[in-house]
């Protein structure tokens, strides 16, 4: 069904239309096969993919079941494909992904799916716990806090922004194929300790990244930049993180 406007709202009204969202299904108490069910939920200008999303949850089939937190793009929480790209729920709006035509919903690929669009994070967060994603120094705890430069904290800035979503990982196409990769989110966390500095342990994560199975894995396809609902520059990350392992400058 196609988004159909109604008649004019009245003055300082929000206009409505119909829109349908095409959902991937999984249940494995049913069925080892997903299958796709199609619901029309009355929406607005401002509503974003999640508002229709709970619309259905609550008015239609409450046993729809995705993931949501914070609602406001900061938990990471409802990264899911929409229209063929990994976003966030809550920052889509249903106005921006053509609701002319049924929106695709789905889960973000690469991670065993649990039910509909929840995903099992766990080898995920395993791949982060991995590069020790914490402060490490030596010596007798500071009496007053680390001072460092304006300068030294702009080094790394950018990946201090990652808020853990999977966005980036789940849209790497060697991350599809190989789940020993340690994705893009990983390197990008490691990446805000290497060049912080007041940590003393980038020699021990670049070790860690330079794996087989890390961030040489990289084929520099740019999916996950383009994925980022932060924003953040992630492939030129991976190629800093990549020029420090050679060069030990960091």
């Amino acid at each position: 069904m196609t988004a159909t406007l109604d008649a004019p709202a009245p003055s300082g009204a929000i206009a409505s239309f119909e829109v349908t969202l095409r959902i991937r299904r999984f249940n494995p108490e049913v069925s080892d096969e997903a299958t796709w069910q199609d619901f029309t939920v009355e929406a607005h200008g401002t509503d974003r993919v999640l508002d229709a999303l709970h619309k259905i949850k609550w008015d239609e089939d409450g046993s729809l079941t995705f993931r949501r937190s914070c609602a406001h793009g900061v938990c990471g929480s409802d990264a899911m494909r929409i229209n063929g790209r990994n976003r966030l729920a809550c920052k889509t709006l249903l106005k921006d992904v053509n609701p002319d035509k049924p929106i695709i919903v789905e889960p973000i690929k690469g991670l065993p799916v649990v039910k509909d669009l929840v995903v099992d994070m766990e080898p995920f967060f395993a791949s982060y716990r991995e590069i020790m994603p914490f402060l490490i120094t030596s010596g007798n705890e500071p009496s007053k806090e680390r001072y460092q430069s304006p300068e030294d904290r702009a080094r790394f800035d950018d990946t201090t922004k990652c808020i853990l979503c999977a966005a980036c990982t789940s849209s790497c196409p060697v991350f599809w194929t190989d789940g020993q990769y340690f994705g893009p989110a990983a390197i990008v966390n490691a990446h805000r300790f290497i060049f912080d500095s007041r940590d003393e342990g980038g020699s021990q994560r670049l070790e860690i990244l330079n794996d087989k199975e890390g961030v040489w894995r990289c084929r520099t396809t740019f999916n996950c930049t383009e994925a980022c609902p932060r924003g953040i520059e992630v492939t030129k990350a991976i190629q800093e993180v990549k020029r420090a392992m050679i060069t030990r400058a960091f």
